[in-house]
């Protein structure tokens, strides 16, 4: 028997990138520092502030929380 199908179940991650001056918080417009992945695939991207006031209801859903708030210039 060959492994016909085993990698087709595997779903391929995607790399985590680094934001960017550019990202910007989808709450108020501030330079971006947290990115959450959903499960779903759609991503939000938060200032320090929001992400911190969203946490809690949103990290146990998250697939992916990339915190980049200790890299602020």
């Amino acid at each position: 028997m060959g492994m016909t199908g085993a990698m087709s179940s595997m779903t391929p991650v995607a790399p985590t990138t680094t934001l960017t001056a550019a990202d910007r918080c989808d709450r108020c417009g501030a330079q971006a520092r947290v990115r959450v992945v959903l499960p779903s695939g759609g991503e939000l991207m938060f200032c320090g502030h929001h992400a911190s006031a969203y946490e809690d209801s949103l990290r146990p859903a998250a697939a992916e929380w990339v915190d980049e708030t200790s890299s602020i210039d």
